[in-house]
C-alpha cells in the first residue's frame, strides 16, 4: 500500500489492521480477552469464539474454574535457524486432577484461524480429539502446525493482543531435557501462571468438585 494512503487512513483512523490485532483495552464483538498474569508480566490473548467455538470454550471453562490458576509454562522451543522465533507451551501439564474431558478437533481448514504470530493453540498428544489443558503461543509464523491434506494440524483458536513482549521473555529462557519433538526445549525453571481470568463476559465455571483444591489450606486471615 503506498505510503501517502497509508498516512490519509491514519488520519482518518482507519489504518488497515491485521486479522489478529485486536484491540487489548476493550470488548470486541465475537472475541472474548483473557489476562494470563505470568511471575514475569501479564499475556493478553482474545479467544475466537465465532471460529473456533468449542475450542474456545474448553479454554474459557478452564480459565472460569481457575484450573490455569498456579500451573506454568514449561516448555519454549526456540528454532535453530532463528532463536528468536519459535513456541511456548504452558497449562496442566500432565496434571490430571485439572484436566477436563478431551475436546473435538478443530481444524484450521474449518476455522480459517492459521498459525501466524502470536497465535494461541492446544497441544495435544499425536493422536486426533485428544486436546485438554495444555495451549502454545507461537513467536513467528508457524505454518506447519495448520492443517493439510491427511494430517489434521492444531486447533488455533485465538491471538496474543498484548504482551508479546512477555512471550518472547519466555521463550529465551535457560531450557534443558525433555524427550522426542521436546528433547532441549523443557524450562529450567517453569514460568509460574499465576491466574488466568476473562476480561469480558461473565465466568461460566463448570460444576462438581474441583480435584486439585482438595486439601488445600485456607491461607490465615490478616
Amino acid at each position: 500500500m503506498p505510503l501517502i494512503f497509508r498516512l490519509f487512513l491514519l488520519s482518518l483512523g482507519l489504518a488497515p489492521v491485521a486479522a489478529f490485532a485486536l484491540p487489548a483495552n476493550r470488548p470486541t464483538p465475537g472475541f472474548t480477552r483473557v489476562a494470563i498474569t505470568t511471575s514475569v508480566g501479564t499475556i493478553i490473548v482474545a479467544v475466537d469464539q465465532k471460529r473456533a467455538p468449542r475450542t474456545s470454550a474448553n479454554f474459557l471453562t478452564y480459565v472460569d474454574d481457575g484450573r490455569f490458576d498456579g500451573v506454568t509454562f514449561y516448555r519454549a522451543a526456540r528454532r535453530k535457524s532463528d532463536p528468536k522465533y519459535g513456541l511456548i507451551q504452558g497449562g496442566i501439564d500432565t496434571d490430571a486432577r485439572r484436566s477436563l474431558p478431551p475436546i473435538p478437533h478443530e481444524p484450521t481448514t474449518q476455522t480459517g484461524i492459521l498459525h501466524g504470530d502470536a497465535t494461541v493453540s492446544m497441544a495435544r498428544p499425536n493422536r486426533p480429539d485428544s486436546a485438554m489443558g495444555n495451549f502454545f503461543i507461537t513467536i513467528g509464523p508457524t505454518p506447519n502446525m495448520d492443517a493439510r491434506g491427511a494430517y489434521i494440524g492444531y486447533a488455533a483458536f485465538g491471538h496474543v493482543v498484548g504482551g508479546m513482549d512477555v512471550v518472547r521473555k519466555i521463550l529465551a529462557v535457560p531450557t534443558c531435557c525433555g524427550s522426542g519433538p521436546m528433547r532441549g526445549q523443557m524450562i529450567v525453571k517453569p514460568i509460574l501462571i499465576l491466574r488466568a481470568r476473562r476480561l469480558d463476559g461473565t465466568p461460566r465455571p463448570s460444576r462438581g468438585v474441583k480435584p486439585w483444591l482438595i486439601g488445600l489450606e485456607r491461607a490465615p486471615a490478616k
